[in-house]
């Protein structure tokens, strides 16, 4: 998701604002939420701190933009894995397997983005400054921006295509966005910061795979 243009010659008068973020997102893809400061990005488009100030109210603002761009890239990948998957619009298969197919295939996705984008994906879910207290840092059910959550959205969507299809009970559907979201989550950051991290790409794939199928087991299970 990397944008071209980030830096000095990327900067054109009248987009500093877009500017900081590219710049920012950079900063976030190579040390985490941490790296976000708003001077470091100021000094990586070539303005002063000053200038700066005048998009952004200070490091938690400019985090706040730089954690929408991480929430756009994680949902963009988990759309592509679902498109790449097959798991949409598939004649070879029933719709019921295709919609276990999708929510296996959205989860891969958000995997695979957690481990090819660590900096960002963190910066993702990270709690601005300003936000500490949770004001100004929407929950998933909310519709502040348009990529902020998405990625829970889509996993939703997949979820309610198993009710849909008679995959999974309709009184099981509550509360499975949760059950799902914290196992992929769970997941992702083992892989990145805990032991799971020592494994072979092979046996990462395999685990990621058992494990997805093990959620989609528990939600489809019957009586």
């Amino acid at each position: 998701m990397r944008t071209e243009g980030t830096g000095k010659s990327g900067y054109h008068h009248g987009d500093l604002r877009n500017a900081l973020i590219e710049a920012a997102t950079d900063l976030a893809r190579d040390g985490g939420p941490e790296a976000v400061v708003l001077r470091a990005a100021a000094r990586s488009v070539g303005v002063s701190p000053t200038a700066a100030y005048r998009h952004f109210t200070g490091q938690g603002d400019l985090l706040m933009a730089v954690k929408e761009q991480g929430q756009r890239g994680l949902a963009e990948t988990m759309e592509r894995s679902a498109a790449g998957d097959g798991a949409e619009g598939d004649g070879a298969r029933d719709a019921g397997e295709a919609a276990e197919e999708r929510l296996k295939a959205l989860g891969a996705g958000y995997i695979e983005f957690a481990l090819a984008e660590p900096g960002l994906f963190r910066a993702a879910f990270c709690r601005p400054p300003e936000a500490a207290d949770g004001s100004g840092d929407p929950g998933p059910q909310e519709d502040s921006a348009r990529w902020m959550y998405r990625s829970f959205r889509l996993l939703a969507e997949a979820l309610d295509g198993l009710v849909t299809t008679g995959r999974m009970p309709a009184e099981r559907r509550s509360g499975t966005e949760i059950t799902a979201w914290a196992a992929v989550h769970g997941l992702a950051v083992l892989l990145l910061d805990g032991p799971l991290g020592r494994l072979s790409p092979e046996q990462r794939d395999t685990l990621a795979a058992g494990a997805l199928d093990t959620v989609i087991r528990g939600f489809t299970a019957s009586e």
